[in-house]
């Protein structure tokens, strides 16, 4: 290891200190030396001309002069002969080729402070005019070299995520469980917002908010239908500012409104939670009645409000809702961690207090002054120091509760979203469109692009937002409000979930869901709203990173594309976009219809098409490998590969639709399994027909014709798939014939289910009256006395609630019986069995239609 650089001796400085620097640090040195300079630095010095006085001795030629610096134009010297032998193009190897250099002597320094940062190298003999030398120790001792031991595992350790903030990856159970909670969630949330619009239609409401207008700003709201296009529509602006300021000055908030809802990670966060104290207490119509007699409430009650204001003077106004669900996909935020640095609630100040606390630490208190002096003096009326500002304080019960007085400013809860989640849109006539308007949140109007909360925001997410017509039919306009719908906010919906077990299921959901809210008819301003939400998603900018392209409707990267997804040839190249940091260069961006699926030769059969002849396939899927439970990955195949690198695949336009062999002589055609396959429609066979009828294969063989199972699929579990034959192919002239065939075995069948419920009806009753004959025999030989007083212990025992015994016969008493009632009598059975599998005569009794008593064993017999 090279120890430090040696310091240059003081008698032979570099060329490039001065003459004056030279001769003052030889007089520094020369005066310091027996006083300041430490012993070390003195044996330093003495051992570097020591060394160079050696190195003059053994040296034969005298040492070059430092080359001068070269001048612009000015040609290179030609090296010497003598040179050029070990010249190899390097001219500081040159000026030192000839010069012995002795063994440099290795010391080491110990710094007393690690303040300074080495000194710079190239210039040897400045490094000690940066030395404070006059408040260096002269009698510092060198203790050696010290060992610095750096430990990395520990800063390490810290700087790696704990295992406590890694969130667990969810199974598929938990996946369907939350896709099933945030659909049920997402209809509760559709119901409750029904039930508000119709609340704004309520005429009591509207008679209680309709005061608030002035006639101006009526006739605002109303333009007349003789002015141009341009005049209406500012007129409805300039009625909608003047509406919305008067709303905005009279209501105040107090309560909390909805916002969104969280997953909680584990159930120790939903222990100590409790709703908000100052949450939204409007649970039916009296609560939004008496809202809109006080105008107090939360901000979505505000919403509502003001939409059943504009309604209640002729404005076609739409409450509008951002529902917020459930999230159905993993990623989403959670609630957050309970914080243990909270307060005891005994030491904490409970609402009043803090509000008392508040108001105290704020108030002003003004010094009496002279009529004169008071600013309202000089407003030029007489009366205008004698007027008395009214009181901000609360009224006393016993007065009645004066109207809202105008505030300059709206109060807003503390710690809610900055964004609405209830606002209102109104029907622009001239224009045939709809403006947004939001009275308390935003403060705008006709600007649908500050609507949309950022993704940072955890209280508010807009994923659907629903507008509600008076008729309490809806519309889908979250495309209206979202900047990003196709990149960001399309992922977040139910109808966005793309997935091998999904497809399009949750798109179809989502669609029932809103048939119960749809328009009784669609009229030309509904078309016009549709064709201009379908223009709002088209004219969605392209993503400008990479993760937005996944699953985009109409963009998409090469790397995000499916196992069984393929480029089609000559696909255009969009565009480009570069990867996080710019490392992984750019990357080509296509259009989504430029992307098809491709499957295999199986899979395309299975759709009633077969690949061309001398096609190559677009792609060759590797084999998938098996899990250690014996399941397999996503993929879109269920067969073995045909080869054994792989699957080889083919896209649509290389395939052709099949046509299977035609029926001839009503002879059907077979697979090498016995079989006809019939996937599709288009498979069955000319000539031929499908009877997919349970009883078919039956009915074929009553007829004696011709029959082929038809295969219509598979059924897989695993890796396992098992065939599904349904029905037969026949020939089309035997169609006829097979349905009154498979007519008449129905027949059949219904006849025999009636008949054997007879029978069993038949025995039923059989095996309870011969009961009663037994008994009715039993009962001839007793006593009448005993008799009655049975009956009379049975109907005390019945009033005392005590369970009835079976009366106590007399010894002299035989009750009469023959063999045949001897083994239903011994086993009690006074009651109908339902044994009816059992062919002995006596274990049924019932109706007969015949009867003939036998003369051997007795009872009935059915004939």
């Amino acid at each position: 290891m090279p120890g430090r650089k040696r310091s240059a001796p003081i008698d032979n400085p570099s060329p490039r200190t001065t003459r004056a620097t030279r001769s003052s640090a030889r007089r520094t040195a020369a005066k310091n030396d027996n006083d300041v300079i430490p012993d070390v630095v003195k044996e330093m010095v003495v051992e570097v001309r020591k060394a160079k006085q050696a190195a003059a001795e053994n040296e034969d030629t005298p040492t070059e002069p430092p080359r001068k610096r070269k001048r612009p134009g000015e040609k290179p010297a030609k090296p010497s002969k003598e040179n050029d032998a070990g010249n190899d193009g390097n001219d500081e190897e040159t000026e030192f080729e000839d010069v012995p250099i002795p063994a440099p002597t290795i010391q080491t320094m110990v710094r007393d402070t690690d303040d300074e940062e080495d000194d710079d190298d190239d210039d040897d003999d400045i490094q000690f005019e940066d030395i404070n030398i006059n408040g260096a120790q002269a009698n510092t001792r060198y203790e050696g070299p010290k060992t610095l031991d750096l430990d990395l595992t520990a800063y390490m350790t810290s700087l790696a995520p704990k295992k406590g903030d890694r969130r667990k990856a969810l199974g598929r159970e938990e996946k369907d469980r939350r896709i099933e909670t945030h659909k049920v969630h997402l209809l509760c949330l559709l119901a409750h917002v029904e039930l508000r619009n119709r609340w704004c239609n309520d005429p009591e409401v509207q008679d209680a908010l309709r005061p608030l207008l002035s006639r101006k700003t009526v006739g605002f709201l109303r333009p007349r239908a003789s002015l141009n296009q341009f005049s209406r529509t500012e007129s409805l602006r300039r009625g909608i500012s003047e509406a919305k300021e008067v709303f905005r000055t009279r209501f105040e908030i107090t309560e909390r409104g909805l916002q969104r809802a969280l997953w909680a990670e584990n159930l120790d966060q939903l222990k100590d939670y409790k709703p908000p104290p100052d949450a939204e207490t409007t649970r039916n119509k009296a609560d939004f009645l008496k809202a809109a007699q006080t105008l107090r409430g939360s901000r979505d009650v505000g919403a509502q409000l003001f939409c059943a204001l504009l309604r209640s003077v002729g404005v076609e106004a739409r409450l509008v809702c951002s529902l917020q669900p459930l999230a159905c996909v993993a990623g989403a935020p959670t609630m957050p961690k309970p914080s243990s640095k909270t307060m005891p609630k005994a030491t904490q100040p409970s609402k009043a207090e803090q509000y008392l606390a508040a108001v105290a630490k704020h108030e002003t208190k003004f010094t009496p002054t002279t009529p004169g002096t008071i600013p309202r003096s000089r407003l030029g009326h007489p009366d205008a120091t004698s007027y008395q500002i009214p009181s901000l304080l609360a009224p006393s019960p016993s007065t009645s509760p004066p109207l809202p007085t105008p505030k300059t400013q709206v109060k807003k809860i503390k710690g809610e979203s900055p964004f609405p989640i209830c606002w209102v849109e109104i029907l622009d006539h001239a224009h045939q469109k709809y403006h947004p308007v939001d009275p308390l949140v935003t403060f705008s109007q006709f600007n649908p692009k500050v609507y949309e909360p950022p993704s940072s925001d955890l209280l508010n997410s807009l994923t659907y937002a629903v507008a509600f017509n008076p008729d309490s039919s809806c519309l889908d306009v979250t495309r209206r409000y979202a900047k990003a719908y196709n990149s960001k906010t399309r992922r977040w919906r139910i109808d966005g979930l793309v997935s091998s077990r999904n497809g399009l299921k949750g798109e179809r959901w989502l669609r029932a869901a809103l048939r119960r809210y749809q328009p009784p008819s669609v009229t030309d301003l509904l078309q016009i709203e549709l064709n201009e939400l379908k223009a709002a998603e088209l004219k969605e900018p392209m993503p400008r990173n990479v993760m937005d392209f996944r699953d985009h409707p109409v963009y998409a990267l090469e790397r995000h594309l499916r196992r069984n997804e393929v480029l089609v040839p000559g696909a255009q190249v969009s565009g480009t976009v570069g990867s996080a940091g710019g490392r992984g260069g750019l990357e080509r961006i296509y259009r989504r219809r430029d992307v098809k699926v491709a499957r295999t030769r199986e899979r395309w059969f299975r759709l009633g098409r077969v690949v061309k002849g001398g096609e190559v396939p677009v792609k060759v899927l590797p084999k998938m490998k098996r899990k250690k439970k014996g399941r397999l990955g996503d993929g879109d195949d269920d067969e073995e590969g045909e080869q054994g690198a792989g699957n080889p695949v083919f896209i649509e336009s290389q395939t052709e639709v099949y046509v299977p062999p035609p029926v001839v002589g009503g002879r059907v055609p077979r697979n090498r399994f016995g079989n006809v396959d019939v996937y599709v429609p288009s498979m069955v066979p000319r000539g031929g027909v499908h009877l997919p009828h349970e009883r078919a294969r039956r009915a074929a063989f009553v007829l004696g014709i011709d029959a082929a199972p038809a295969l219509t699929g598979f059924e897989f579990r695993g890796r396992q798939g098992t065939a599904v034959l349904r029905g037969v192919v026949v020939a089309a002239e035997y169609k006829g014939a097979m349905e009154a065939v498979i007519q008449g075995l129905e027949d059949m069948e219904v006849e025999e289910e009636q008949e054997r419920k007879t029978r069993m009806l038949l025995a039923v009753w059989r095996r309870m009256l011969k009961g009663l004959r037994i008994r009715q025999r039993i009962m001839d030989g007793v006593d009448e006395e005993a008799e009655a007083e049975a009956e009379a212990r049975k109907q005390e025992d019945k009033g005392k609630g005590k369970e009835v015994d079976m009366p106590d016969f007399d010894d002299t008493a035989t009750p009469f019986h023959d063999d045949e009632d001897e083994d239903s009598a011994g086993r009690g059975g006074f009651f109908p069995s339902t044994n009816l599998d059992s062919d002995d005569e006596g274990g049924g009794g019932g109706f007969m239609v015949e009867e003939e008593e036998e003369e051997e064993g007795g009872g009935f017999v059915i004939e």
